[in-house]
């Protein structure tokens, strides 16, 4: 799959911090039952790379790693399986090898110079974050005029009510959010079906 492809398959994509990853395989399928496939791990624990493989035991689920922010990162998330990989920033050194093993990836910008680093590098699909604390809205509207083709997946600080003004923006295919995932299971799968209906605009 490609990039766009994945950013596109459901409009809101968890952002997971696993802490133990004996709960990951739960956690996804829950997640999966109620409509969100793509699901980003966050390299921020040390269960995190277990739970990524447990995860990509759940039929349906595209699993990738986030907060990649190094090549050791990257290698150890494509060793655990992982199908895409996010990181919060974009430097040359970091996006140059992901580029060239073409794996999707998804690199985080909040700036113009942002942006023409990643235009550069032959890029057009980012993440923008911190979403709220960048601007919103405004700015990534803003953002999106001069930078016409890409397209966006916003992330940090959105919540369940913020993430449908997001999605009403042209340029953006989904958002990122963890507001899914504070509950049990069925409470889950129900966050699930309402992200999952949420409409692009």
């Amino acid at each position: 799959m490609t990039i766009e492809q994945i950013m596109r398959t459901s409009p809101v994509i968890p952002v997971l911090v696993i802490d133990d990853a004996a709960t990951a395989q739960p956690l996804a399928e829950a997640l999966v039952a109620g409509g969100l496939r793509v699901l980003e791990v966050t390299l921020r624990t040390p269960a995190a790379l277990d739970a990524i493989a447990a995860m990509k035991r759940v039929p349906g689920a595209i699993v990738g790693a986030g907060t990649v922010v190094s090549h050791e990162q990257f290698e150890q998330a494509m060793r655990a399986g992982a199908e895409f990989i996010v990181s919060p920033g974009l430097t040359e050194a970091l996006a140059e090898p992901i580029i060239a093993s073409d794996v999707p990836f998804l690199p985080g910008v909040a700036t113009a110079g942002d942006l023409m680093r990643g235009y550069a590098l032959g890029l057009r699909h980012f993440k923008f974050f911190p979403a709220e604390t960048s601007g919103g809205v405004k700015a990534l509207k803003s953002l999106a005029a001069p930078f016409y083709e890409a397209r966006f997946c916003p992330t940090g600080g959105i919540t369940a009510e913020k993430a449908a003004e997001y999605l009403a923006l042209p340029a953006v295919l989904c958002v990122g959010g963890s507001w899914l995932v504070d509950a049990d299971h069925g409470v889950v799968e129900q966050r699930a079906r309402a992200a999952a209906a949420l409409a692009r605009g």
